[in-house]
């Protein structure tokens, strides 16, 4: 049996002694078996900046209009396969957490002027050239991107880390370990030719 975005968000007021969602800060809306997105439920989130729906059934993002607080948005453990429609939350977004999805591409990323952190492992990026697209994501410090199938094209997980940097040389952290002096050392050196 699913529950909807209202259902979950009157389960959420119950169990917080009637505060209305609308004026919370937080929310954890995880593990609700919450299969869709409702933008017209979610729309009275308006001082939301933290809002988790993580380990649901969700398979789409919708837009968020009305939620202009947001700052932190979890979506791992669903069955999303694109990151879209954030347009709505492009200024205030610094978090998104999408790990364990299905997701191929990091389309739909270049709006968060403000992304400071992305968690997308364990999802289907095929290569590191995905990596380009968050170039736009001048901000953007701390990533996780353990558990993808890119990390298949290298023979250790300090050569994947290299190959990130080399995409995102910004960075301050991957797959939760801040970057050595060397790895930006190596990331910056040209790719040596094997022959």
């Amino acid at each position: 049996m699913t529950t909807t975005c209202a259902q979950a968000l009157k389960q959420w007021e119950a169990k917080n002694e009637g505060t209305p969602a609308s004026e919370a800060t937080e929310l954890n809306l995880c593990n609700q078996s919450i299969a869709k997105l409702d933008g017209k439920a979610l729309g009275t989130l308006k001082k939301c900046e933290k809002l988790s729906l993580s380990t649901n059934m969700i398979d789409k993002m919708i837009a968020l209009p009305g939620m202009t607080d947001l700052k932190i948005l979890s979506l791992g453990r669903n069955n999303l396969k694109k990151i879209e429609k954030l347009e709505d939350v492009s200024g205030t977004l610094e978090q998104l957490w999408v790990s364990y999805n299905q997701i191929a591409s990091l389309d739909g990323l270049s709006c968060l002027t403000n992304l400071t952190t992305l968690y997308c492992s364990n999802n289907l990026i095929k290569s590191f050239s995905e990596l380009e697209k968050l170039k736009a994501n001048e901000k953007l410090r701390d990533v996780l991107f353990v558990g993808n199938p890119m990390y298949a094209d290298v023979a250790s997980k300090e050569e994947a880390r290299i190959e990130i940097l080399r995409q995102l040389p910004n960075l301050l952290k991957i797959d939760g370990e801040f970057v050595k002096p060397s790895e930006l050392e190596a990331a910056q050196a040209p790719p040596s030719s094997e022959t």
